[in-house]
């Protein structure tokens, strides 16, 4: 019986002048462009190489197949997200719930800004979920967040840290997605956004006197 294997989905190689960085570039604003209009199951190398103006040759020359170029975009989005997202948890100088409330508000606005791309990118996650990238690209912000539950908790066990980050995580992204896929007026985001800020602090705030 053999084992089913995970996609390579890393970059052939990385571009090294200034000509090559662009003709990626140019290439990953296509694969956007073609996976917006024609979503993820028609989604080709083929497609995207038009689109950029490139030979396919060319194309695979950086990316492997359609899952490393795909999962490029979900990275890139995974990247400025979390790095955003980062830049507010780890902020000492504001106070642990009121850094957990801007990150709530950030994330559904973000949700909702691009709820199309990442619908899209959503359908696609099946090229390269299993892949060892994508898995260690979740766990680094799986672990971010981990740390500042810690920082809200240092009283609580290792187990309740850990049950409190997931199901804070888990509960954003289901919801901020579900939310997205309906346009939204601003109002409506920041109302529903600080209802759900509201239950994750009250949360922590009974764990806290636990």
């Amino acid at each position: 019986m053999t084992s089913s294997r995970s996609p390579l989905i890393s970059s052939r190689k990385l571009p090294q002048q200034a000509r090559s960085t662009r003709l990626v570039e140019d290439v990953l604003q296509a694969a956007v462009q073609v996976l917006a209009k024609e979503g993820a199951q028609r989604f080709t190398m083929a497609r995207v190489a038009e689109k950029a103006g490139v030979s396919v040759g060319s194309l695979y020359q950086y990316f492997p197949n359609k899952a490393a170029v795909l999962f490029r975009l979900q990275h890139d989005e995974w990247r400025q997200t979390s790095e955003l997202l980062r830049g507010i948890i780890e902020d000492s100088r504001t106070p642990p719930l009121d850094r957990l409330r801007s990150l709530v508000i950030t994330f559904v606005h973000s949700e909702c800004d691009e709820a199309q791309m990442r619908t899209a990118l959503s359908d696609a996650a099946p090229f390269y979920r299993n892949a060892p990238e994508a898995q260690e690209a979740r766990e680094a912000a799986q672990d971010a967040f981990l740390a500042f539950i810690r920082e809200v908790l240092p009283a609580a066990t290792e187990s309740t840290c850990g049950l409190a980050s997931e199901l804070i995580l888990t509960t954003l992204s289901a919801a901020g997605k579900h939310f997205s896929e309906t346009p939204r007026t601003p109002s409506e985001i920041e109302a529903y956004s600080n209802a759900m800020a509201d239950m994750f602090c009250a949360y922590l705030e009974r764990l806290r006197q636990c």
